[in-house]
């Protein structure tokens, strides 16, 4: 038996960051009674901070208008006591910081038709965000600002979903601090306090997808300090340096990275294109869906 809340029943903790904790829970009560779903709870010791909630809150609504596939689908919000809450799809598996992480302890580097795969999915999910509108039609603008692999994940069947739209909401409301987001993804721009639109996204996928092909970052120093000044001054090192990729492959990341946003991608869809007929295994078997349920499941083993 689980803890009561609300009309839920938590079940057990999945995860705790700076904001908030998430937990298994099931539907005891109402709509979706028996269903299990991933619950997202504020910190109490946050609940009276304004911004906090705002944030919080933030996901929701701009979650709530999403719907895709590859985006993480909020259920409900709401408040239990003084505790808020969404109540979110559960993604039975892992996010992709874990699976990278067991990459790494095993030294091994991820098949590079995976790495795409994921990729593709968090294009097709962000080219769906960014020219998303609300109930009236009006355009929504949402820039998710926070992409990067803990936020990604990838299910035991090999779905692969982008959450944590938090800080796309406050983007809408104008607010883009460059403390929101992880130092090591956030475009230049992002770092530099200057207007964001979608073309930040698409450099925070460059960088994963980089971290996918390398097991590490590309920019990554001592301190958060350090690594601000290495997104915004340094060229990493090439991937086709470190593994044999195609060259379209390694065009693409460097095209993703580049600096200056009207030098990158100007879309997630035509960063998708440029993925798409790559010479890299995707679409042959055991490079789909499948195939990245049996190689997670395999580093499980």
């Amino acid at each position: 038996m689980g803890v009561p809340f609300g009309r839920f029943e938590v079940l057990e903790l999945l995860g705790r960051g700076g904001m908030a904790e998430v937990f298994k829970a099931r539907i005891s009560t109402g709509a979706g009674a028996g269903q299990l779903v991933a619950l997202k709870r504020l910190l109490p010791s946050l609940s009276t901070d304004v911004d906090s909630v705002d944030l919080f809150t933030g996901e929701a609504d701009v979650s709530r208008l999403l719907r895709h596939p590859n985006i993480v689908a909020v259920l409900e919000t709401g408040l239990v006591g003084e505790i808020y809450y969404l109540a979110m799809e559960l993604v039975e598996g892992n996010d992709l910081s874990h699976v990278l992480g067991q990459l790494r302890a095993k030294n091994v580097l991820m098949p590079v038709g995976f790495a795409v795969f994921i990729a593709r999915a968090l294009l097709s999910a962000l080219a769906h965000a960014h020219v998303a509108t609300g109930p009236t039609g009006i355009p929504l603008s949402v820039v998710h600002c926070d992409v990067s692999p803990s936020n990604v994940f990838v299910s035991t069947a090999g779905l692969v979903k982008l959450g944590d739209f938090g800080i796309a909401k406050a983007r809408l409301h104008g607010d883009a601090r460059s403390s929101w987001g992880k130092i090591a993804y956030a475009a230049p721009e992002q770092l530099e306090g200057a207007p964001l639109d979608p073309r930040a996204d698409l450099w925070s996928v460059g960088v994963t997808l980089y971290e996918m092909l390398t097991n590490r970052r590309p920019f990554e120093g001592a301190t958060p300090e350090e690594t601000q000044r290495l997104v915004v001054s340094q060229t990493p090192e090439r991937v086709d340096e470190v593994r044999p990729i195609a060259s379209g492959l390694q065009d693409a990341l460097d095209r993703a990275l580049e600096r200056d946003p009207k030098r990158r991608f100007q879309s997630a869809a035509e960063f998708h294109a440029a993925l798409r007929d790559l010479r890299t295994g995707v679409g042959v078997p055991g490079t789909d869906g499948a195939g990245l349920a049996r190689m997670v499941a395999g580093l499980r083993a």
